[in-house]
């Protein structure tokens, strides 16, 4: 017998990932799957260690429920925001200002 297990899936420590991103102003990113993926051309320590903490701050908002995002928008809190409406940069977005307080 199987079950099926939904993610944000439990994980500590977080997997750290080096990828190549299509967008190369992108430093880090959180997936669904728990994971925190970092440009993998970014080579100084100080700022990998920034983006971990900003990104880990994502993986506990996904894990509470309080973030979710598709393709088109970002869901806070049960509140969707269309990602054409606003600079996924803002350190005013209101998952944004405590992942950047992180850092």
């Amino acid at each position: 017998m199987s079950f099926k297990l939904k993610p944000p899936f439990d994980k500590f420590p977080t997997p750290i990932v080096n990828v190549s991103f299509e967008e190369k102003d992108v430093i880090g990113r959180a997936d669904k799957r728990g994971t925190i993926l970092i440009n993998k051309d970014i080579t100084d320590p100080e700022l990998i260690n920034e983006t971990i903490n900003h990104e880990n701050v994502h993986i506990h908002q996904m894990a509470r429920g309080d973030l979710d995002y598709d393709k088109d928008a970002m869901y806070w809190k049960g509140k969707k925001y269309l990602r054409s409406s606003f600079d996924e940069g803002d350190k005013t977005l209101p998952w944004e200002a405590p992942a950047y307080k992180a850092e």
